[in-house]
């Protein structure tokens, strides 16, 4: 059954190698980064290194993280996860299914779940985990195979029947952040605003949280 009672940042940054400066970049440079600016949740999303240098800059985050007091979960693998010791992991429709994401990882950790509809989202509350992630709230380029866009009035109507946390993920800029959280969510999860070019990742954290804390 779903968990409840966690109590979640307002802003979980996800780390992208390729928007933050080319695939060169280490995932530790990019969390080292979003920390300085203030994240404290941040989720470790990759999807093309092997799983040896994936477990070993994961790691690498995960020990930043434990120095700044950071909760630090990994997208999709499971088995990263619990090789590096994560607070986490987010999971979506093609990954380990929930509940047995929950048997691996065991009570402790923070166990999250992607859906893209509202009806989705009610299904996933009976699962056990912690938050329910619903997105794309708005047009997105990070993806290119997204989901349809579920606007603001899913992330309301979710909000409104479940009590786990809602994290709202998907074209979420300063300027829209505090519309998400007024109609519900928790939390957003946040790749492109991060990155944006004209300023460096410190600076662009900074800003979004203060968005967020501005609500």
């Amino acid at each position: 059954m779903a968990r409840q009672g966690t109590t979640l940042p307002t802003l979980c940054a996800i780390t992208d190698r390729g928007m933050a400066g080319g695939g060169g970049l280490r995932h530790s440079a990019i969390a080292a980064a979003l920390l300085a600016g203030g994240a404290r949740w941040i989720q470790v999303r990759e999807k093309e290194l092997g799983a040896g240098e994936l477990v070993r800059q994961a790691r690498e985050v995960v020990e930043l993280g434990r120095g700044a007091g950071a909760l630090i979960v990994v997208n999709d693998r499971v088995d990263v996860a619990m090789m590096v010791g994560a607070g986490g992991v987010h999971v979506g429709r093609d990954d380990l299914p929930a509940s047995e994401a929950r048997r691996w990882m065991g009570d402790d950790a923070i166990v999250g779940v992607s859906t893209h509809s509202v009806e989705e989202g009610i299904a996933a509350a009976r699962l056990p985990v912690d938050y329910i992630a619903i997105g794309p709230v708005f047009p997105t380029s990070t993806k290119s195979d997204a989901e349809p866009v579920v606007g603001l009035d899913a992330v309301k109507r979710l909000a409104d029947v479940v009590d786990l946390p809602i994290v709202a993920i998907g074209g979420i800029t300063q300027e829209r952040a505090g519309e998400v959280l007024r109609a519900g969510a928790a939390a957003v999860a946040v790749v492109a605003a991060l990155y944006d070019p004209r300023r460096p990742i410190e600076q662009n954290v900074a800003s979004m949280l203060a968005a967020l804390q501005t609500t």
